[in-house]
């Protein structure tokens, strides 16, 4: 038996990285009884074969967070890139992201690009105030990818944003070896930016993993990831110093007298736009039926 983690998932094979190579494995029939399916990030035992058809996973170790869609194991970060414009951001979106990534203890970071073309000083000082690590990065001559790299050493990370905020111009910086073009083709990859149909994880040269993910978009994210209306407060992490004082118990920080979180916002110790957030999600939750909640 051997171990190791699982880089790639396609056409239900499994591509396992350990210590002394690489091993092509399939899963067991168990897991498909038991709902479980084996997915990239995972770490698993596998019994290994000369002929690859042979060899199969035996047991996945217990994971500390799972995403559905994209499907991912493991994962220590989430890189949020928002691009200041040419897409405008949407605060309501990011945050219901940040949300999921919080609720799964993945820990969320804010990389801003295209600052040239509007500033980003409000984004920035409203979400480091929040208690997120935010960068600051020119994508035109890489300046500020320095301190990036240095939180990927070590680490599984994704990165997300919508279409057009410079993902791949981003880590062509951070990570030259992946070489990334920033058009259709990915040369590392050798495929279209449109024919991507599995994740991948890929080692950087200087220690840690990067997700390369098939559309990693904010509606797939959220359908899957659903947070309950008695969580969602925990997944506001400005919320915590408060959440204690609070005068009733079971508060909603929405609208009662006596609400910490009401009087922080009040006191400008929260940010407005974060609560706002909060509210929209908390007023989606409330509408859950119990048959929905069940299926998630």
């Amino acid at each position: 038996m051997l171990q190791g983690r699982i880089m790639r998932s396609v056409s239900g094979f499994y591509d396992i990285q350990t210590d002394t190579g690489l091993y092509r494995c399939k899963g067991r029939g168990k897991f498909r009884q038991n709902a479980l399916t084996p997915v990239v990030g995972d770490q698993v035992l596998f019994e290994p074969s000369q002929n690859e058809g042979d060899s199969f996973i035996t047991k996945i170790f217990p994971r500390k967070n799972f995403l559905a869609r994209p499907p991912l194991a493991n994962l220590d970060q989430l890189v949020f890139v928002v691009a200041t414009r040419d897409p405008a951001p949407n605060t309501l979106i990011l945050d219901k992201l940040i949300a999921v990534a919080e609720y799964k203890a993945i820990e969320p970071i804010l990389v801003f690009t295209k600052t040239d073309l509007a500033s980003v000083e409000t984004l920035y000082a409203q979400y480091t105030a929040s208690g997120f690590s935010c960068f600051i990065i020119n994508n035109l001559t890489g300046a500020g990818t320095d301190l990036v790299k240095g939180l990927l050493v070590n680490k599984i990370s994704a990165f997300t944003g919508n279409t057009g905020v410079g993902k791949s111009t981003l880590l062509n910086h951070l990570c030259p070896e992946l070489s990334l073009q920033t058009g259709d083709v990915s040369k590392k990859l050798g495929r279209g930016r449109h024919t991507t149909r599995q994740v991948e994880l890929f080692a950087l040269d200087h220690g840690g993993y990067v997700a390369d993910t098939p559309g990693f978009s904010s509606v797939d994210t959220l359908q899957y990831d659903i947070i309950y209306k008695d969580q969602l407060q925990n997944c506001f992490r400005e919320f915590a110093p408060y959440l204690d004082s609070c005068k009733f118990t079971g508060c909603s920080h929405t609208v009662e007298k006596g609400c910490a979180v009401l009087e922080a916002l009040q006191e400008g110790k929260i940010v407005q736009s974060r609560h706002d957030s909060y509210l929209a999600m908390y007023r989606e939750a409330q509408t859950l039926k119990e048959w929905e909640q069940k299926k998630h």
